[in-house]
């Protein structure tokens, strides 16, 4: 087992750690407008001593926090998303969303709070030989804010050797950790198409090209990418999220343009740049064969998120001497959801794992209404990523 687990320290102001959880939670705010709450992580971290940096990647806050020796020249970095989502709480806790249409549904909340438990940890301690940089990050649904941060001189500022983040995880039993040496997330890209026909009456459509009946066609033809031309054992999926053509006032009336939209989620450069090219050739050619014309546009959003396996295997090796082995799942299953953490996995070896909260088996799982952090995985989070530090950056070798 670990030789001092930081989890009995931790526990001590555990229930700090939760009022604050729960404010952030009561006071939720969406990504790059986290002013409230980039306020209050730098004033925690400046109550505690650490050194802060505010205003990285807009309302990005760093702390940065040296051991009792740093000459190793050693650095880690840790990090934490801020922001909620515009979704309309449902829940019945006394600390619910008091903003209107925003709510922590996420469970950003409680990442914030277990890093800022962290940073009380370390600085009561400074067992290591090296720096630990906290980073507390903005906009990560939707917007890249790991990607501004980066943008922004994050590692040039602030060098880390490897990095580290973590995500609440309601289909895994509360203090479960879960990871792999690989794919966790997938890369998230977002697809549009413009199909042009002809509009005319209802009741004449041979005088038309209608475009519904394109796009109808578009749709069928894109389900065939993934079973016929993606290898079995890659992964790949396809969806689409929106469709728009004419008005239901009209119903007589065949409109001259239809548009779609959607996800596609790949884990290798590969796979995605296949699925690019055979959703334009499938497009095109669907649209010409009906006299129509159809433009895609495709946007890459988010890259996919692939732990390094040297970092990945220590991470489970600190989890498995703090938790024990039958707390850590070294092969969890990749998600084909997406995580802008991606960004800094670009430039820097680390891995990015799950903190089981349990819930899901009572349908409150990321993005529901009644999704709420569970306030009693706080202080292992909080120890994971501090044994992360102390045993990265050992005093003595």
């Amino acid at each position: 087992m670990y030789p001092r687990s930081p989890l009995a320290s931790i526990q001590k102001f555990h229930q700090e750690l939760i009022a604050l959880r729960r404010d952030l939670h009561a006071n939720p705010e969406i990504g790059f407008q986290e002013v409230r709450t980039s306020g209050i992580v730098a004033g925690a971290l400046e109550a505690l001593g650490v050194e802060v940096h505010r205003g990285v990647g807009k309302t990005g806050v760093v702390g940065v926090i040296r051991g009792q020796r740093h000459d190793s020249g050693l650095s880690i970095g840790l990090r934490a998303d801020m922001d909620a989502l515009p979704i309309k709480e449902e829940g019945d806790a006394a600390y619910c969303s008091t903003v209107p249409g925003l709510m922590h549904a996420c469970g950003h909340d409680g990442h914030t709070a277990i890093l800022l438990g962290t940073a009380k940890y370390l600085m009561q301690n400074r067992d290591f030989n090296g720096t630990a940089v906290l980073i507390f990050q903005p906009a990560e649904e939707g917007l890249g804010g790991a990607k501004a941060m980066v943008d922004d001189g994050l590692f040039e500022r602030f060098p880390c050797d490897s990095i580290y983040a973590l995500h609440n995880w309601p289909a895994l039993p509360a203090g479960t950790i879960g990871i792999n040496p690989g794919p966790m997330m997938a890369a998230s890209d977002r697809w549009e198409v413009t199909v042009e026909g002809r509009g005319g009456h209802g009741a004449h459509p041979y005088q038309t090209i209608d475009p519904i009946v394109v796009a109808a066609h578009i749709v069928t033809a894109l389900q065939t990418i993934v079973s016929r031309n993606v290898h079995p054992v890659e992964s790949a999926v396809i969806s689409l999220g929106h469709i728009q053509a004419g008005s239901p006032t009209t119903p007589s009336v065949i409109p001259s343009r239809a548009h779609l939209v959607g996800t596609v989620r790949t884990f290798s450069d590969t796979v995605q740049k296949l699925v690019e090219s055979r959703m334009r050739a499938l497009i095109a050619s669907v649209a010409e064969a009906f006299g129509a014309t159809a433009e895609l546009k495709y946007h890459r959003s988010y890259p996919a998120t692939i732990n390094s396996a040297q970092q990945a295997n220590f991470l489970a090796d600190v989890a498995t001497d703090l938790f024990g082995a039958q707390n850590v799942v070294r092969d969890l299953i990749p998600s084909m959801g997406s995580e802008d953490f991606s960004f800094m996995l670009q430039k820097r070896p680390g891995a990015y794992f799950r903190l089981g909260q349990g819930g899901a088996e009572q349908g409150r799982f990321l993005h529901n209404p009644k999704f709420d952090f569970n306030d009693e995985v706080i202080p292992m989070g909080s120890a994971l990523f501090a044994a992360l530090v102390e045993r990265s950056m050992p005093l003595e070798k």
